[in-house]
């Protein structure tokens, strides 16, 4: 049992360090964007583009996590 306990709790902070880790893509990415948009850095141009692609993979992953807690619900 002690087992189980463990394995919940790795779970439970794989949950909250993925959403941590969306957080801070998103903002990593307003970063870029600005540097982008307001400064003309072209090459944050491409760092916002992997942000927003690593946000994607991300977000797929937490959807299923949040999904799979509704229904164990």
């Amino acid at each position: 049992m002690k087992t189980v306990a463990k394995w919940n709790i790795q779970l439970k902070e794989n949950k909250m360090e993925n959403h941590l880790k969306l957080k801070a893509l998103f903002e990593e990415y307003q970063m870029e964007q600005d540097k982008f948009e307001n400064k003309g850095v072209k090459a944050s141009a491409t760092r916002a583009r992997k942000a927003l692609m690593e946000i994607t993979k991300l977000a797929k992953v937490r959807r299923v996590e949040i999904q799979d807690k509704k229904n164990s619900m």
